[in-house]
Formats: structure tokens, C-alpha cells, sequence
């Protein structure tokens, strides 16, 4: 009889439920306020302004328990991915996910698609970029290595967004120079394979990477898979590996800030110095870290996170092989705490970001600047007379407040767009 009470008392400890803290309750309230924004708005925005940044489908999440899933770093056929990026919102939709960051890398073509896709499914875009930069240690000691910087931006994009296009222009030409160095590397090994192949691969406009000659290498019948691709030829520094034209990771990391985005150092435990990069990107105003995998966190890189001061985040980093092993959308767990941190230091860097380009478009009106503020944006004709509320639907009261809408409002009254 005792070992039967004893039983029951451990089903019951079992099937209880963990309080929230205070704390946690109020990350979770804040997250699901930026995740499914309110359709009122200042200056009387209606349901059709809200929708074109975040669709009404979202608010039938908004009251439901489950937990808010976030993936902050996946790819599309727009760069190495396999899927497009309507192909993978969709599988997001399916995993779950309610906010899926797009980081192609070097490019930012595809956000508009996602956007796009997204609206199906009542799921939020963030976009972003997954940005290849070297990392040069400033000792005499130590070697340079490439790195992959994180950017995320509002709903609107980056501010300056020439700057950052001149930028990723760069690298992805540097990156058809690479890989034509790389083919002539492998000819010399007796692994002949053809540029056609690979530019078809890749994708008409995708600039190739080394995931694309790989499965041309595959393709060719050089190695068995992708993996013996990159572990026989293709790893940083083997016998077939050629640098691109990547700018410092100090450059990439202040860019992203001046253009309003977060930054964050991706995958580190891949890095040959990681304590040397993190110290130096830190140093020039790296706000995060990936830290969180679908097998957990990583040790180490949790307290240089905290050693540092940097945010600390993770994301699958999917791309859509279809190989076993590889992690599913959504499948790495990120904390309550971890969310709210990360949305707590990008609202302002957003709000601000916004704010000069509405700004900058108020007192140099083109239609260059405009393009700047709706590119990534689904905004429609039909029912959307007022596009300031369109692009500022996503900030709450307080933050529309501390943007001072009224005087924006009015110097942009004179253009039929703001009207």
C-alpha cells in the first residue's frame, strides 16, 4: 500500500506543471506582443495596414498556449540552400515555427518571397543575411580565417541599404573568382569538374559556394557525398580551398550596426580562434552569439557570451539537404529569457533604423529611398491609404511615441505615398 502511495505521489509531482516567474512572464508578454502586433496603431492604421506586415491569420496564434517558436538562421535556394524561400516557409509553417529569419548567404534576394510566403501562413519574416567576412588577428601570431556574421533587420530592411548592397556585391563577385580558382585547383588534382555544371546547380544569379561544387563533385563521381567532398578537398584550407574577397569581420560587424541591424557571430565552435575572434568582434560592437544547437548548448561559448556581454542565440541552420542528421527548422530550442533578450536590444536598433530612413526619404524624396523603406515589405494598393502606419506596425505604442510619428508625419505629408 505504501509503495502504491509512493507511486501516485511521483505521477503526481510528474504531471505538474512548472511555475512561471515573474520574470519569464513578463518575456513571454513581451514577445507575443512583437510577435503578433496589435492591429491598432497611431494615426488609425486598419486591419488591411496590418496585414500587409503581419497577416490577421497570426492573431488566432496570438491566445493560443503553445510555445512561440523562433528560427533565427536559415537558407534558401538563393544562396547554398536547397529550397525556395516560399519552399521553406512553408516546411517552417509545418515545424511550427512563427518567425523564421532568412540569412542567405551574401544576399538578401529571397526576403521578399519570404515575405511573401509568410503571409500565407500568418508567420513573421526577419530579414537578414548570413555576411562572409575574414578575420585578421592583429598579433603577429595567428592566422587569418573566414568568418559568418549574422545580420537582422526590421521589417523594412536595413537603413543605407546601398551600403550593405555595395558590400554583399562584393563578396558574391568575389565569389565567382573563388570558385573558378577552386575548379582549377581540383583540375590539377585529376577532379575535373565543368563551371557549367556548378553555374547550374547554383542557380541562374546565385553566386556559387563551395556547397555547390561539392554536389557537382558528386555529380561528376569525384567523392561518395558532400560530406567527403568537404573532408577530402573542399575544407578551409585543403588542397582545393581558394579565399573569395571578404572585408574584415570589424568592418562587416560596425556596417551592420550603422545600416540597423544586429549582429551576431555565427556557428564559432567551427573556428580555428574562437576566443581571439569573439574578443576582437566584441571589441567592435558584436551584440551576439549563436551559443544554442538542436543537440544543446555548446560548452564554452555560453560564458565567453557572458564574458563578453553578447546576446545569446541559436537557429538550425537549415538548408534543406534532406541528409539524415541534418537539424530541422525549428528544432533548436530557444528559452523564453533568450528571445526576449534578443528582441530587447533590436527593437530600438530597428526603431531607430526606421526612423532615419523615413526621415532621410522626408527630406531627400527619390524613388530610390522609397524602394529602401518597402522592398521587403508586402504592401497593398487596396486598402493601405497610409503607408507610415503600413511601416511602423510593427513597433508598439511606446516606441511609435518615442519616434515622434507626428512631426515625421508631417514632413512627409507632402508625398502622395505618406498621404
Amino acid at each position: 500500500m505504501g509503495n502504491n502511495s509512493r507511486s501516485k505521489n511521483k505521477c503526481k509531482g510528474k504531471n505538474k506543471k512548472r511555475k512561471i516567474t515573474v520574470e519569464q512572464s513578463v518575456a513571454l508578454s513581451y514577445i507575443r506582443d512583437w510577435v503578433f502586433a496589435s492591429s491598432g496603431g497611431s494615426g488609425g492604421g486598419s486591419a488591411a495596414v496590418f496585414d500587409d506586415f503581419l497577416p490577421s491569420q497570426a492573431l488566432n496564434f496570438a491566445s493560443s498556449p503553445a510555445q512561440v517558436v523562433f528560427d533565427l538562421h536559415s537558407h534558401s535556394n538563393h544562396s547554398d540552400g536547397y529550397l525556395s524561400p516560399s519552399a521553406l516557409v512553408e516546411r517552417a509553417y509545418k515545424q511550427g515555427v512563427k518567425v523564421l529569419a532568412l540569412t542567405d548567404h551574401d544576399t538578401m534576394s529571397g526576403v521578399p518571397e519570404a515575405v511573401e510566403a509568410a503571409s500565407k501562413y500568418g508567420m513573421r519574416i526577419i530579414p537578414g543575411v548570413e555576411i562572409s567576412a575574414l578575420f585578421s588577428p592583429s598579433h603577429a601570431t595567428g592566422s587569418s580565417e573566414v568568418v559568418h556574421i549574422l545580420a537582422y533587420y526590421s521589417p523594412c530592411g536595413p537603413s543605407r541599404h546601398d551600403e550593405l548592397d555595395c558590400l554583399l556585391s562584393s563578396i558574391r563577385d568575389g565569389r565567382y573568382h573563388r570558385a573558378k580558382n577552386i575548379l582549377a585547383k581540383l583540375t590539377k588534382l585529376k577532379l575535373p569538374v565543368k563551371w557549367e555544371c556548378v553555374a547550374e546547380i547554383a542557380g541562374e544569379g546565385v553566386a556559387p559556394g563551395r556547397l555547390h561544387i561539392a554536389r557537382a563533385m558528386v555529380k561528376a563521381g569525384h567523392v561518395e557525398d558532400i560530406r567527403q567532398a568537404f573532408n577530402k578537398y573542399l575544407y578551409d584550407d585543403g588542397p582545393a580551398y581558394a579565399v573569395g574577397s571578404e572585408p574584415s569581420a570589424e568592418k562587416v560587424v560596425e556596417l551592420i550596426r550603422s545600416t540597423g541591424g544586429v549582429s551576431a557571430l555565427a556557428h564559432p565552435w567551427s573556428l580555428k580562434n574562437p576566443v581571439g575572434v569573439i574578443s576582437a568582434l566584441s571589441d567592435a560592437g558584436l551584440d551576439a552569439i549563436e551559443v544554442y544547437r538542436t543537440d544543446g548548448k555548446v560548452a564554452g561559448f555560453s560564458e565567453l557570451a557572458d564574458a563578453h556581454g553578447l546576446i545569446k542565440i541559436g537557429g538550425s541552420d537549415f538548408h534543406g539537404k534532406g541528409k539524415k542528421g541534418e537539424a530541422e527548422l525549428g528544432s533548436v530550442a530557444l528559452s523564453v529569457t533568450t528571445l526576449y533578450n534578443f528582441l530587447k536590444i533590436g527593437q530600438p536598433i530597428w526603431c531607430n533604423a526606421l526612423k532615419d530612413m523615413l526621415l532621410n526619404f522626408a527630406d531627400n524624396p527619390s524613388d530610390s529611398s522609397l524602394e529602401g523603406i518597402i522592398r521587403f515589405a508586402k504592401l497593398k494598393e487596396q486598402g493601405c491609404c497610409n503607408l507610415l502606419d503600413a511601416c511602423t506596425s510593427w513597433l508598439s505604442d511606446d516606441e511609435k511615441k518615442s519616434m515622434n510619428l507626428d512631426e515625421i508625419r508631417r514632413k512627409l505629408s507632402g508625398h502622395s505615398f505618406f498621404r
